[in-house]
């Protein structure tokens, strides 16, 4: 008999064996012990916090008999809450960095974007904040690439709710404008789509190339080419037809609006967020309170300088909008509409997404109203039910602060400890 096929059954049994091996460690039960836990829900702190977690689930809360043979995580006084979720992010663009983003569309590759974003990804880890919706990159998918190699284990990350493209009118917010003729042109393939039969292409090759989200630039904006930002781009009859299409996919729609009439557009469309909302009227949140409608304010930009770089109208249009933005965010709070937390990261450096927390309780909102726009508010607006609480059965999405976030919301920015499904990766 040949010594190879008296090793088979050796290399088997050693496969075999390493398997089992590695499964009953994934599986190992974990008890996170530390000074309290935030009830996010109710906005209370729960005192102690014994936390067990089995493979990447919580299995109990402060439990009467504490499982045999559990590895112990002793945090001390530290305070545990669930992972945070930021709703509005570009993990894969380098807006606040790079020396050269305005060209960044022809200079780089979906490789360069999908490489951002295993940085980015990290670094938004790492700051807390266990789950991202991604709020669209440049053409070629790169946010589906960082997602799929997060969720494969190869890169270390948040879970990725991408939107792959921007869908947009030609010319307009999300297209890759001020180069002349010929250079970046592009269609409905990349998310460029006029009318209805366009738009209906842009949607369903999206749905088919894996996103979980669509974006829609539903006005005018900041960092794009034209004079007004909240100018209406899309007509209210096309808006519907990408909520009607995206909603036959099992896909939600967010809109990119700052203008008035585009926001109001955009809402009786039955977008599921509105991502700016600079220019909000008592009319449009009486709209948005009916219908359910969150807000995603990303405020924290208002406190970030530009870049030095940064193109004369952009300046301009940022100016413009900033006490209307002031003026949205805080009829907003005071009524009461649905709010989750986005940052706009990538516009500005990723870890300062935990700025979002102090920008949004410094404007008026209580500690409590804003760790709940990061945890239960952002995962009712994803559409997932298995995060955003401590609580048993909800993925081990777990973070902790060095004292009491309901008391000091800048604890928020200085992030000791994360894990995420179950595994610590700080």
């Amino acid at each position: 008999m040949k010594i190879s096929h008296l090793l088979r059954p050796l290399s088997l049994s050693l496969t075999l064996t390493l398997l089992m091996m590695s499964a009953a460690h994934a599986s190992k039960v974990k008890v996170i012990k530390a000074a309290g836990y935030v009830d996010v829900v109710e906005g209370k702190m729960v005192s102690p916090a014994l936390i067990v977690v089995a493979g990447e689930k919580i299995t109990a809360i402060n439990p009467s008999k504490l499982p045999e043979q559990a590895e112990f995580i002793d945090l001390g006084d530290r305070t545990v809450l669930p992972g945070a979720i930021d709703v509005h992010s570009h993990i894969t663009l380098d807006y606040f960095t790079g020396n050269h983003w305005t060209t960044a569309p022809v200079m780089e590759t979906p490789a360069d974007w999908a490489l951002h974003g295993a940085k980015f990804g990290k670094d938004m880890l790492e700051a807390g904040f266990t789950t991202v919706r991604d709020a669209g990159s440049f053409p070629g998918f790169a946010d589906v690439a960082v997602m799929r190699a997060i969720n494969r284990g190869d890169i270390v990350g948040p879970s990725v709710y991408p939107a792959g493209h921007y869908i947009s009118i030609t010319g307009g917010r999300c297209d890759i404008t001020g180069f002349a003729p010929g250079i970046m042109e592009i269609g409905p393939k990349q998310g460029i789509a006029d009318g209805k039969d366009e738009i209906l292409k842009a949607v369903r090759y999206q749905a088919k190339h894996g996103v979980k989200v669509i974006k829609v630039c539903a006005t005018a904006g900041v960092f794009s080419k034209g004079d007004s930002p909240g100018a209406q781009q899309y007509s209210s009859e096309e808006l519907e037809t990408i909520v009607e299409e995206a909603n036959r996919h099992g896909l939600k729609v967010m809109a990119h609006a700052h203008g008035s009439e585009g926001i109001m557009a955009a809402v009786k469309a039955g977008v599921a967020s509105i991502e700016h909302g600079s220019m909000l009227t008592p009319e449009i949140i009486k709209e948005m309170k009916r219908r359910g409608t969150y807000y995603v304010p990303t405020i924290h930009l208002n406190d970030v300088p530009l870049p030095p770089e940064t193109p004369e109208w952009t300046v301009k249009k940022s100016e413009f909008l900033e006490p209307y933005i002031e003026n949205s965010f805080k009829m907003a709070v005071k009524e009461g509409v649905n709010i989750a937390l986005g940052s706009d990261a990538g516009v500005m450096a990723h870890a300062d997404a935990r700025f979002e927390f102090y920008a949004m309780v410094k404007r008026g909102m209580s500690n409590a109203h804003a760790l709940r726009t990061a945890t239960v508010n952002a995962a009712d607006l994803i559409g997932v039910h298995d995060r955003g609480e401590i609580k048993e059965g909800m993925l081990a999405d777990i973070i902790a602060v060095d004292g009491n976030p309901l008391e000091d919301i800048r604890l928020m920015e200085n992030v000791s400890f994360v894990m995420k499904g179950g595994e610590i990766f700080r």
